[in-house]
C-alpha cells in the first residue's frame, strides 16, 4: 500500500501549509510534498507547468494529478504537459488554487494516489 498524500492544513495569499510546513508554491504526491520552485524546469505564468514539474509527481506514485492556474488563473499549462499526463494514463484536472485545493484534499480523504501543483498567488 503507497503512503497517503500529505494533508493542507491552510492556505492563503503567498502560502500553503502542509503537514504543518508553510510554502510559497508546493508539489504534493503520496507520501510526500515540497517547495515548488518554477525556475528548476522553465515554469512561468505565460509558458505555463512545464512537464518535469509533473513528471516529479508521476515518478512518486500520484495517478491522478491536479494543478493549479493560481487565485487569479493566470498561470498556463503547456501543451506538452497535458500531453505527458496523457501519455501516462494519469487522471488530471486543472483548477484555480482554492478549487485545485478543495479537489485535493477530496480525492486524498478518498484514498486516491493524487498529486498536486499549487500555486498561491496570482
Amino acid at each position: 500500500m503507497s503512503p497517503a498524500p500529505p494533508a493542507i492544513d491552510d492556505d492563503g495569499w503567498g502560502h500553503i501549509t502542509v503537514a504543518g510546513r508553510t510554502y510559497k508554491d508546493v508539489k504534493l504526491w503520496p507520501g510526500g510534498a515540497r517547495s515548488w520552485d518554477w525556475t528548476e524546469h522553465g515554469t512561468d505564468h505565460t509558458g505555463g507547468i512545464q512537464p518535469g514539474d509533473v513528471r516529479e509527481l508521476l515518478d512518486n506514485g500520484a495517478a491522478h494529478v491536479i494543478l493549479s492556474r493560481g487565485r487569479q488563473r493566470r498561470l498556463q499549462v503547456a501543451r506538452a504537459t497535458g500531453d505527458l499526463l496523457t501519455q501516462a494514463g494519469a487522471a488530471h484536472e486543472i483548477l484555480d488554487t482554492g478549487a485545485a485545493i478543495s479537489r485535493y484534499m477530496a480525492l486524498r480523504d478518498a484514498g486516491v494516489a493524487v498529486g498536486a501543483l499549487i500555486h498561491t498567488t496570482c
